[in-house]
């Protein structure tokens, strides 16, 4: 490993693109300190206090950038739903399904265009919610007409900077620019974590073994969830194919063989992401409009309780069963969207066929596109089952005293990031002939 990170950092244009994407990672962190102009903190901490539940989640997500309402409060949320908005209308409209599956590097461009329009205005919407939700909680020092474009505006400006930076990332430096954002976010409060194991065994009358055990039993607990993400992300299923003799030029090319690799996990973090997005999207539109949760009652009090059950147990164990149930369905149906837009068995298919190629024992056409689907229905109603379970177990653990203030889905995304960046470095250094993480 660490001959990895010397050859990477002996190598002018990978050595570049670290440099680059550590840099823009320092950007985005010390935009998460810049607070909004015009905002009364003492009255902003009383009123995140109040909201504990939905604020606690997405002050996670945006490394502390919520509860401090810097210019990156909104996080890049408005991005990611507005992907979601633009992928499921791809599936329902036939024009912008031609342009993201034919279109091509044009195709491709029209999407992200797209994508960004509708990100802009979910911004404006949330940002402008935003204001009027905590403007009756006092939270601005003079709530006024001029307050409002500036706070607004410096929202949205702060979530498309936050879309740009990830861009730069994506294009110049190493790894997914949302995926590493998202991933820092969520690092940055591991110290008070720590921390909190800290305190946990060494009280404030002393030593506590109790504590210790505790703690000793959160720290494996986790490492044995990241081992467990590991084996599944990197977990393979390698279909043979074999390729008949062809004619090369005067040459006659004898039968090759190889393999299709499919992925456990081929969807990979972002239905995870997806759903707790989807999870969370209830409880901010409450937290935007009451000025204190607490005062809710009926129907919109069980919305919100059910709606911040993954991130608070103090809500009782039958909205956080209704919550799992609903977030592991979202989750396993995530799973087989992602899944089966990024491999087509009968677009694969046609390309073995095309090339001369077949499956052992399976025959060309129909036969090994069904042959392909149902391994890709298997391996993703495990993928998609274990993702779930990671996710919402640490959430039913809370029931039995467990303090586990590092929930499944943060480790599922940060071990999931961390993979598919160590992947990309890999593949930088493959191409300079140095070997990797994975020799």
């Amino acid at each position: 490993m660490f001959k990895t990170i010397k050859n990477a950092l002996k190598t002018p244009d990978v050595r570049k693109r670290l440099w680059y994407t550590l840099v823009l990672i320092i950007l985005f962190r010390l935009g998460c300190y810049i607070t909004v102009p015009g905002v009364n903190t003492i009255v902003l901490n009383e009123a995140m206090t109040s909201n504990n539940g939905f604020a606690g989640f997405i002050d996670i997500i945006s490394g502390g950038a919520f509860s401090r309402f810097s210019i990156f409060a909104m996080s890049i949320s408005p991005y990611i739903t507005s992907s979601i908005v633009v992928q499921l209308l791809a599936m329902v409209i036939p024009s912008l399904e031609r342009m993201a599956k034919e279109g091509g590097e044009e195709g491709r461009k029209v999407m992200n265009r797209l994508t960004k329009i509708i990100t802009i205005v979910l911004a404006l919407v949330e940002a402008i919610g935003i204001y009027l939700g905590y403007r009756s909680s006092g939270v601005f020092i003079n709530a006024g007409w001029l307050t409002g474009i500036l706070v607004v505006s410096s929202l949205v400006a702060g979530t498309s900077l936050l879309m740009w930076l990830g861009e730069q990332i994506t294009s110049k430096g190493i790894g997914n620019g949302i995926s590493i954002i998202i991933f820092i976010g969520i690092i940055s409060g591991l110290p008070s974590g720590i921390t909190t194991i800290w305190k946990m065994i060494f009280t404030s009358t002393g030593f506590s073994t109790t504590g210790l055990i505790t703690a000793l039993g959160i720290i494996i607990g986790a490492l044995l969830l990241v081992a467990g993400v590991v084996f599944v992300q990197d977990a393979e299923r390698r279909v043979p194919v074999q390729y008949s003799k062809k004619v090369v030029g005067r040459k006659m090319v004898g039968a090759q063989g190889t393999h299709i690799p499919l992925k456990l996990a081929m969807a990979g973090v972002m239905p995870v992401i997806f759903a707790s997005s989807f999870m969370t999207f209830p409880a901010m539109i409450i937290s935007i409009f009451v000025k204190d949760v607490s005062t809710l009652t009926g129907f919109w009090s069980g919305v919100y309780k059910f709606s911040i059950a993954t991130s608070s147990s103090s809500v009782g164990w039958g909205y956080s069963l209704a919550n799992a149930i609903v977030y592991l369905l979202l989750i396993m149906g995530f799973t087989y969207f992602y899944t089966y837009a990024t491999f087509n068995p009968a677009e694969v298919s046609n390309n073995i066929k095309k090339n001369g190629g077949f499956i052992p024992g399976i025959r060309a056409g129909k036969p090994t596109t069904d042959y392909l689907s149902s391994i890709i229905s298997k391996l993703t109603l495990f993928g998609g089952l274990f993702l779930a379970v990671i996710a919402i177990l640490p959430m039913l653990l809370r029931f039995t005293n467990l303090n586990v203030s590092f929930g499944g889905t943060s480790i599922l995304i940060v071990v999931g990031v961390a993979l598919e960046t160590v992947q990309q470095l890999e593949s930088q250094l493959v191409m300079r002939h140095y070997k990797g993480f994975l020799e």
